[in-house]
């Protein structure tokens, strides 16, 4: 008995597009050894994750999608969205889900709990100061809560606490003369592009400009406009480029600030009817505090943003999930070991 190898667990990584499945990824150390399968949205960063993983899509729906006057798509994409979850948890039979959100994977986490699954429920890293709607409904169904600011700690005391943010100190690459604005892997943001092509035509921008426009969205006649890119391809470009114009999603910040790049963030506004609350407004103020980015609010504000991001030495920052990495192993350790001499 004592030399029983432990069990590989069956695991769920449940998460809606864009920074929630890169969070994941992040983790892949503690789950890459077990029977995982990823639950996401159809997004073209969803595709580009099924071509290395093995990968299970549910229909998009959101909360705030019934805020921004579409009750009607919310409930018909939840409708869906639950019969898909209902088969995904069936014929998975996940010993544990982990999931960091957010509305669309909610069912899969219900459903999960219902039929014995372990529920880590990861707070997204884009909450600093307020807790996420998905949160406030799922923390109740984890058997671990894990949050990534200690400032939320004053709404889940029992939480565990592993902030990711490391500044580095290695010098940033070398860079070429290029642009790169991109609207993240969920949703188009006209806005921005625009902002860029206003800014390019009044000769505000020298450099060369790559533009990722999201699927339907606005492509400037004469640019170099692409709806989507491939994830390696997307880092590929950071690599290379000097200044990235983004939104406020904690995926395209982090990817770009590892890179060394020099960040203007455009956040997405809930009054401008962009977005179903203002987080990523939130998350660009924390990260300005910081001194890794520079904010425009508006297309007006846009030149001085891009001016001071030019003026000073841009910061190396990226996320490090080490500690966390060694609690979900430990935990996930303890169930297979649990798992195994159940057998």
């Amino acid at each position: 008995m004592a030399n029983r190898p432990r069990r590989r667990l069956k695991i769920c990584l449940a998460a809606s597009g864009g920074g929630h499945v890169r969070q994941l990824l992040d983790l892949e150390a503690s789950w890459k050894n077990h029977d995982y399968v990823f639950v996401t949205e159809d997004t073209a960063l969803g595709r580009s994750l099924s071509q290395t993983y093995r990968t299970r899509f549910i229909t998009h729906f959101a909360a705030g999608q019934a805020k921004l006057g579409s009750p009607i798509k919310m409930l018909a994409g939840a409708w869906r969205g639950f019969w898909q979850s209902v088969r995904i948890v069936t014929t998975e039979r996940p010993d544990i889900i982990v999931s960091t959100g957010a509305g669309a994977v909610f069912p899969l986490v219900l459903l999960g709990k219902l039929l014995g699954a372990r529920i880590v429920v990861i707070e997204s890293f884009a909450r600093f100061d307020h807790p996420s709607l998905f949160c406030k409904i799922a923390a109740p169904l984890a058997d671990d809560l894990i949050i990534q600011s200690q400032a939320l700690s004053a709404v889940w005391p029992r939480a565990k606490v592993f902030d990711p943010l490391r500044i580095l100190s290695s010098p940033r690459p070398a860079k070429e003369a290029l642009l790169f604005a991109t609207v993240g892997a969920t949703l188009p943001f006209d806005r921005l592009v625009r902002t860029v092509a206003d800014a390019n035509a009044a000769g505000e921008i020298p450099e060369k400009i790559i533009l990722q426009v999201g699927e339907g969205g606005l492509r400037p006649e004469g640019s170099d406009a692409h709806e989507t890119f491939p994830f390696d391809e997307v880092k590929a470009i950071l690599r290379r480029a000097d200044i990235v114009v983004c939104h406020g999603g904690t995926g395209s910040l982090i990817t770009a600030l590892r890179e060394g790049c020099r960040v203007v963030a455009l956040p997405r506004l809930f009054s401008l009817r962009e977005h179903y609350d203002d987080h990523q407004l939130q998350i660009t103020e924390a990260f300005a505090a910081r001194g890794l980015l520079q904010i425009a609010r508006s297309p007006e504000e846009f030149s001085a943003a891009l001016a001071r991001a030019r003026a000073i030495e841009p910061v190396v920052a990226t996320t490090s999930p080490d500690q966390l990495i060694a609690y979900l192993n430990s935990t996930i350790e303890a169930l297979a070991a649990r798992k195994s001499l159940a057998l």
